[in-house]
């Protein structure tokens, strides 16, 4: 394997740090800044998506150095992995952030402390790290996980799978009545050469989401009302949700579960529309195999053993990785008897994808804060030291120290047993351990 080799940095960090690019034995890219006044802590990132391209993506590293060049600029040397390949996998999105920070140590020596960070996707992945390697003695110090999609595979999408079978019911053209007929579940028959253009043009012709509401039909204005009010999906992300039910789902079922199906809406009634009754007889159904079920769980539900301090910041409007996410993880963590490790922490901001520098840099060294002292921060001291970042960054800190999200199922409607948490306890975990092919393979 070829030693990281020395690049240009991208703007904003040319004078403050050294960058690295490289290609790690499994084939996964990244990208590595080492600040010129280095703090010796590492921040070791985990992307977000997934990715749905059949490679390592060598852009994906360095776009979000960055998005954080924020970390690098308070000192902190950060490493970021591309992941060996694109499409769903979370233990192996976990698998390539340890290997990467394993590289780091054999490259740069080995910092006083470690944080793995997350966002989106990348927040489960780095929830995952944190308990795959994060034990007492392990190589990491805390975690990050920022707008972090927390509650797991097998449950976190179920608001997607009923956004795939209402919106089917209302328009009717994905697939339409002339194509192939395929169960829902799918997300997109295997063999479809629709694209995401494709899929725009059908949701604009059912419900006119890109026009003003003056130039929709009163029928595309009624669609649109009963998607969105059933669903509960802001406007605003319609489509990006639809995305990953259609083609997301497409890969988890075809490329990950050999075409086997881990969703279920069976026993879901489904509120809101202007005739709930014409629904619900009238949606599709269909109940999950019980191997896909377990396979999705093991690669990606978490089980709240953690044994590191983890801290998480999320936007209260995220319109991607609902808020009550947020409330699943803390019931997790509550369930395994280890929320004593975890402050949450809520902004008044509208974002998935980038939240305030101010607040990154300040929720890192309140971290770094609370593993070097023990002292526990609490929402309110975390909120009242970001005046000081913010003063550097100006970009705004918008704490609501008050605020505690409402359970998961107030949100997403829960199938049969879906109530508790963990979802996959860590007794599940040790005995899926031993069935010869779990999970998802990397």
């Amino acid at each position: 394997m070829a030693r990281p080799a020395s690049v240009a940095c991208l703007s904003g960090l040319e004078d403050k740090a050294t960058c690295h690019t490289g290609q790690d034995a499994n084939g996964a890219y990244y990208a590595i800044a080492v600040p010129k006044h280095w703090n010796r802590s590492l921040v070791v990132h985990a992307h977000g998506g997934p990715d749905l391209g059949d490679g390592s993506d060598p852009e994906r590293s360095l776009g979000d150095l960055g998005r954080w060049q924020v970390m690098v600029d308070q000192g902190y040397a950060w490493a970021g992995s591309s992941y060996r390949r694109g499409g769903y996998g979370t233990r192996m999105g976990a698998t390539d952030t340890e290997n990467l920070r394993r590289l780091f140590v054999e490259e740069f020596g080995r910092p006083k402390r470690t944080y793995v960070h997350g966002q989106s996707w990348g927040g489960d992945v780095a929830a995952k790290v944190a308990e795959m390697y994060g034990g007492r003695g392990g190589p990491y110090d805390g975690a990050l996980l920022t707008n972090g999609v927390l509650g797991g595979g097998s449950r976190g999408y179920d608001y997607r799978v009923d956004l795939r079978v209402v919106y089917q019911y209302y328009c009717d053209n994905l697939p339409r009545p002339s194509e192939p007929r395929y169960p829902l579940w799918q997300g997109l028959r295997p063999e479809s050469t629709l694209t995401t253009a494709g899929l725009r043009v059908r949701l604009q012709e059912c419900t006119g989401h890109e026009s003003p509401p003056a130039e929709r039909t009163a029928l595309q204005q009624r669609n649109l009302d009963d998607i969105l009010a059933v669903t509960r999906i802001p406007e605003r992300t319609l489509e990006s949700h639809l995305r990953f039910a259609v083609f997301t789902f497409r890969d988890i079922v075809h490329k990950r579960l050999g075409d086997r199906n881990p969703f279920s809406n069976w026993g879901v009634r489904y509120s809101g529309s202007h005739d709930d009754k014409a629904l619900n007889a009238g949606v599709e159904r269909f109940s999950a195999d019980p191997t896909a079920v377990r396979d999705l769980s093991y690669d990606s539900d978490l089980t709240g053993r953690v044994e590191i301090p983890v801290l998480t910041l999320h936007a209260i409007d995220d319109p991607t990785a609902f808020i009550e996410h947020e409330a699943a993880y803390r019931d997790t963590l509550a369930g395994a008897h280890r929320d004593r490790h975890l402050v949450q922490t809520f902004t008044n901001e509208h974002e998935h994808s980038e939240l305030s520098d101010s607040e990154y840099a300040n929720s890192l060294t309140a971290l770094d804060t609370w593993v070097r002292t023990g002292r526990k921060p609490t929402p309110r001291s975390i909120a009242a030291s970001c005046a000081a970042f913010d003063r550097t960054y100006g970009t705004g800190c918008f704490y609501d120290p008050e605020f505690r999200p409402s359970p998961y199922a107030s949100r997403v409607r829960p199938r049969p047993g879906g109530w508790s948490w963990p979802a996959m306890t860590a007794a599940q975990e040790k005995a899926w351990s031993r069935v010869e092919g779990v999970g998802i393979a990397p």
